[in-house]
This record gives structure tokens, C-alpha cells and sequence, in this order.
């Protein structure tokens, strides 16, 4: 049989606004509610980010 692997997750970072603001990059948006700030991708799922770098080389 196999053998179970042990993955490490890294706790997340708790940042303030200004804090995420000054860390994302072109490709991420800051996502702002009540309890929390999240950094995410603006294109959610592997195939919309390729579908977007193609859009940008073209132009």
C-alpha cells in the first residue's frame, strides 16, 4: 500500500489594507469585508489566467 505524506501549511499572514495594498501585484485584488482582508487572483482558475496573458501579449 502507500504511505501517507505529511503536508505543511503555512498560517496565514494577517495583514491590514495598506499592508495588502503595497503587497499584491498586477494580477490580484485585495478583497475587503467586515471580519477579514484577503488577497486574491483576479482571474480565479488556472485557464481564465492563461486566457488573460494572451489577451496582454497580443495587444
Amino acid at each position: 500500500s502507500g504511505t501517507d505524506e505529511a503536508t505543511v501549511l503555512v498560517p496565514p499572514v494577517k495583514m491590514t489594507l495598506e499592508q495588502a495594498l503595497e503587497f499584491i501585484d498586477d494580477d490580484e485584488l485585495v478583497e475587503v469585508t467586515p471580519t477579514s482582508v484577503r488577497i486574491r487572483k483576479r482571474h480565479l482558475t488556472e485557464n481564465d489566467r492563461k486566457r488573460a496573458m494572451r489577451g496582454a501579449k497580443e495587444d
